[in-house]
């Protein structure tokens, strides 16, 4: 790939999405699989004016190997470095970025249990720092072609070829083009507006129906808004973009009101592994059976690791016709595959999806009905025939989504 065209994609990830401001420090996420555009986006944000940028480097055999090879015991302490190393980016907030390159069946084959018992014997204490800078840092989530990534989405190609295959699609649906910032200006527009539409018709209830079997209805809460594109930090007011692509507008439904049943569109990566061809049923708002023809077991394991793990944080609005669904190419990641399709998230909800939710305290807002959870899980339920009703607080009904894609 052309460095002109990749400087171009690190300069929207650096100012589009992290938005670096002058003085702040930077970290950034990645594999191993490019380290000379990790290096790339680095100099972005120092051309930005980042005070200094720090790299954790990540290998996904390694964290396997951890997880064959250490105790239980092993894996669910948090050494004490890591506590005081969580304790000061929770004080001094900085610019989260994460390159995304990982292999979707890199993991595969570990024992799911023991890692779902470490996990919930961590998240107790990162939680509070993760509450703590809950929607007050800039981050943004984009992603670079891994090798065994790039085999997976084009088997029939050589490693090289792959991986110029999978940055052309990376690229493209990331609208990096003769001007990506522009590109992006007029996206977060067109979503901004979209929103304010959605916002303004008071809807209390989206009703789904699909011909694959998804007959869905999903409550939402009074003073909840859609967002969608860029968003804003809580305190400094810093607009940036948190994924890098994007497609959706989304809003966390309320608590406990969620009836029926949906169906997968795409393949769901959890956790190294793939769950495919599955189905969620909903009573009371709580996930009471899922079948999956791959994955069951696995989706089991994710719907009981706490209390809110079986309930919804999210409802998304992807069109059918989204780049990413046209471009024909099943990513086997859930940042591209959320943006191909409607999907629904199972676990933490976002607060910043309440009005004036800075007035509020964060139990307030589990009050009001958000979700609450150490998970927030993407899974798709797009399909070409899709339609969303929305029906408003005073009866009517309003179509949202007619044939997989937007009805206004």
């Amino acid at each position: 790939m052309k460095k002109t065209v990749l400087r171009k994609y690190a300069q929207l990830i650096a100012k589009m999405g992290g938005n670096v401001q002058k003085g702040q420090d930077v970290i950034l996420y990645a594999e191993l699989d490019q380290p000379e555009f990790a290096k790339m986006v680095a100099e972005e944000c120092y051309r930005l004016g980042a005070r200094k940028v720090w790299m954790e480097w990540s290998y996904q055999p390694m964290v396997k190997l951890n997880q064959q090879k250490c105790s239980l015991k092993t894996l669910s302490r948090i050494e004490d470095w890591e506590v005081e190393k969580l304790k000061h980016r929770a004080e001094t907030l900085p610019v989260c970025i994460y390159l995304e390159s990982e292999d979707p069946d890199g993991l595969r084959g570990v024992d799911q249990a023991k890692i779902s018992k470490a996990s919930q014997a961590r998240y107790p204490i990162i939680k509070p720092f993760h509450d703590q800078m809950d929607n007050k840092y800039q981050w943004c989530i984009a992603a670079v072609p891994g090798a065994a990534w790039a085999k997976k989405v084009f088997p029939g190609e050589s490693r090289s070829r792959a991986i110029e295959k999978l940055w052309e699609a990376i690229l493209y649906t990331s609208r990096v083009d003769d001007d990506p910032i522009a590109a992006w200006n007029a996206h977060n527009k067109d979503l901004a507006d979209r929103c304010a539409y959605l916002n303004s018709l008071g809807i209390e209830t989206l009703e789904y129906k699909s011909a694959n079997g998804t007959d869905f209805r999903v409550g939402m809460i009074e003073d909840a808004l859609f967002l969608g594109g860029a968003e804003k930090t809580q305190d400094s007011g810093i607009v940036f973009n948190p994924n890098i692509p994007s497609e959706e507008a989304f809003i966390s439904p309320k608590k406990g009101v969620a009836e029926g049943i949906v169906y997968s569109s795409r393949p769901l990566s959890y956790r190294g592994e793939l769950i495919e061809n599955f189905s969620v049923r909903f009573e009371a708002g709580k996930a009471v059976e899922v079948h999956a023809e791959k994955g069951e077991e696995l989706l089991k394991e994710m719907i009981s690791m706490d209390e809110g793990a079986a309930y919804l944080g999210e409802c998304a609005l992807v069109p059918y016709d989204s780049p990413i669904r046209k471009s024909g190419i099943m990513f086997y990641n859930t940042l591209f595959d959320e943006n191909a399709a409607c999907h629904l998230a199972l676990g933490r909800g976002f607060t910043n999806t309440i009005k004036d939710y800075d007035k509020y305290t964060l139990q307030e807002c589990y009050d009001k009905g958000i979700n609450d959870s150490m998970i927030h899980v993407d899974f798709m339920i797009g399909t070409e025939d899709l339609s969303i009703t929305g029906i408003t607080r005073d009866g009517k009904r309003i179509a949202i989504f007619e044939n997989g894609n937007w009805a206004f």
